[in-house]
């Protein structure tokens, strides 16, 4: 995967050398998206206590990468994906995942990025309980967070997503990354696995949230995209103050940008920080205890994306110049900054060159 990036940033410089017009550079930046893309239950045992984790027992084979779960108390469990880009080697194990074991049943957020990674957090699910899976809320359709989603709703889940990931499921991009994921990611992720519709549509009636109840839990859906992507929902829980962020939240990494609308995102990291969460689950890295200053990160990262690009974009400097001398001192430690900045800058730089005209 770190090769497709690194073919990414060659093939982007001629791009930018090649390309006049905006409409043509929108263009291919479009294609080589596409072609670039990464691509029974067992006996129920006590939980961890508190604060600790347990890593997943599971087969040897299904086991080469560790899946340790925490246990974050109020019946949330929380597994953290690598600070990597998706591969065979890793099984796809990029992004985080959580449950919460509610007095009735329970609810997932996320599915991980394979059917075999989806089915060990289900089994350390069974561990912790025998109560039945009720919901597994997608936050948004990337294929590191959907490709278990075949698993959970196995198991008896009612899947639930926003109303735009209808777009992306019918889509040829939705094909042809299964069909690159298949390939790279394979045998975790092969011709059995399935980009899996909805059972439930948030937005379907118009309206932008959604109370789920499991016997006296609540659980406030609320769509908060186009951000990061045109579907984008966050998953709330007011009686605690534990926010699942999805992926407009990476933590202690660069975020991934793609083609996100990334005024839209600042617009909902400031909802966010308005909303004071106690305790924010990202999409990508590790558990916000102090949210205010994660949440700050990532916007401020895609603000100096947009300052940076945008300047340049309207004064008509080419992308490489204006890239070569943006300063990204107080990002370039951060891990992934090699992988995908240049392409958040190259992708911002266009979104902006559409804005200004």
């Amino acid at each position: 995967m770190n090769a497709l990036f690194a073919a990414w940033n060659q093939r982007m410089a001629a791009l930018a050398r090649s390309c006049g017009s905006r409409r043509q550079r929108l263009g291919m930046l479009l294609a080589l998206s596409i072609s670039l893309l990464p691509l029974s239950p067992a006996r129920s045992q006590p939980a961890p206590p508190e604060g600790a984790t347990r890593s997943a027992g599971v087969a040897p084979e299904a086991a080469s990468v560790k899946m340790t779960v925490q246990n974050l108390g109020g019946g949330v469990y929380f597994v953290q994906g690598e600070s990597a880009m998706g591969s065979a080697a890793n099984q796809n194990f990029i992004s985080n995942a959580a449950f919460v074991v509610a007095d009735g049943g329970v609810l997932v957020v996320d599915a991980l990025g394979s059917p075999p990674l989806a089915q060990r957090l289900l089994q350390e699910i069974r561990r912790i309980t025998p109560l039945p899976l009720r919901y597994a809320v997608v936050t948004h359709y990337h294929a590191d967070h959907i490709y278990g989603l075949q698993v959970f709703r196995a198991a008896g889940a009612r899947v639930v997503a926003h109303v735009a990931a209808r777009e992306y499921i019918g889509s040829d991009v939705a094909r042809q990354r299964l069909a690159a994921s298949r390939e790279e990611l394979f045998p975790w992720v092969d011709e059995h696995t399935e980009v899996v519709e909805p059972d439930l549509w948030l937005g379907a009636d118009g309206q932008e949230e959604m109370t789920l109840k499991i016997g006296r839990s609540e659980f406030l859906l609320r769509h908060v995209g186009p951000s990061h992507t045109r579907e984008d929902l966050v998953v709330y829980m007011p009686q605690t103050g534990l926010l699942f962020a999805g992926d407009l939240v990476f933590r202690d990494r660069i975020p991934f940008v793609g083609q996100a609308d990334s005024g839209r995102w600042i617009a909902a990291l400031d909802r966010l920080i308005a909303l004071q969460p106690r305790t924010v689950l990202p999409g990508h890295g590790p558990v916000s205890q102090d949210p205010a200053p994660d949440l700050r990160l990532t916007r401020d990262y895609l603000d100096h994306l947009r300052r940076s690009m945008g300047e340049a974009a309207r004064n008509l400097e080419p992308f490489e110049e204006a890239y070569a001398h943006t300063d990204w001192s107080r990002f370039e430690a951060l891990p992934l900054f090699r992988a995908v900045n240049r392409m958040n800058a190259y992708n911002t730089y266009l979104l902006m060159e559409n804005e200004a005209r």
